[in-house]
């Protein structure tokens, strides 16, 4: 269920400042985006799987916290983000 390295690395390309900024806030959004995605399709398939249901919750926390973070210092990056990433505004 991880994300391959090519595919975090594509993502570390397009969101990050360089191709070594794997920290920054919007990177780490869009890395735990595409994990929720995956997780998502996972629990589709297997409902009863209860810790992965865990983990995609605790996960989607954390992206929530992260995205008050970016909105609170800059609404136009975090706008831009939501809407690259296609994720809707519930914060």
């Amino acid at each position: 269920m991880p994300i391959s390295k090519e595919r975090k690395q594509e993502l570390i390309a397009e969101f990050g400042k360089d191709a070594r900024d794997s920290g920054s806030a919007e990177v780490q959004v869009a890395i735990l985006t595409e994990r929720i995605r995956e997780l998502t399709e996972h629990l589709k398939i297997h409902k009863k799987d209860h810790h992965t249901r865990r983990g995609l919750l605790m996960l989607v926390g954390k992206r929530r916290r992260l995205l008050t973070y970016i909105k609170k210092n800059d609404v136009v990056k975090y706008r831009s983000l939501i809407a690259r990433l296609s994720i809707r505004d519930n914060i």
